[in-house]
């Protein structure tokens, strides 16, 4: 997507803006968004990111990770990440767990994502067909269950149904 300031560079920013009560979003690239004030988030501060991140490992933690454990995906080592602050892919998550997951349990509070997800739900390949499959959650199944249960006319499973569903949607807001 093209910015829709210059026309010219990509969009690398969105910015959301009311005004006078009503939502207007624009996407822009990065030179428009310094001319507009945009600029980088932590441009400001004069704080070595290293530190930054030192506390929220601890502070002897970042030295002591100097192994030669990398990840399989992108190669990246657990001292990398804690030195630039981001993960190289997603295969780091798993090969670095044991050392991540005490950090975001500590940033976010949670280890367990309970946001929005992309348009569509997960996505699986089938190994034999190479088809993108939808992975149904237990949670989509009682959805599905319900739906039919409806159109079936059968009430009595449909308020089971729901009161299940309510009952897992409020479990996952508990966690």
């Amino acid at each position: 997507m093209k910015c829709q300031v210059c026309g010219k560079n990509p969009a690398t920013t969105h910015v959301k803006m009311v005004v006078n009560g009503e939502l207007s979003e624009y996407y822009i690239c990065s030179e428009c968004a310094q001319k507009m004030g945009y600029g980088n988030l932590f441009s400001n501060f004069a704080m070595d990111f290293n530190s930054l991140l030192g506390s929220f490992f601890g502070d002897d933690a970042v030295p002591e990770m100097t192994d030669t454990l990398r990840c399989p995906g992108c190669g990246s080592t657990f001292e990398e990440i804690a030195r630039i602050g981001q993960v190289g892919c997603a295969e780091c998550y798993k090969t670095f767990r044991d050392r991540l997951m005490p950090s975001i349990q500590r940033i976010h509070g949670n280890t367990r994502h309970c946001g929005k997800r992309p348009f569509g739900g997960a996505l699986r390949v089938h190994p034999e067909s190479k088809l993108r499959i939808k992975k149904e959650t237990p949670l989509d199944k009682k959805r599905r269950e319900l739906r039919e249960a409806v159109e079936k006319q059968d009430f009595e499973r449909a308020a089971v149904l729901r009161d299940e569903i309510k009952e897992m949607e409020k479990g996952d807001q508990d966690k």
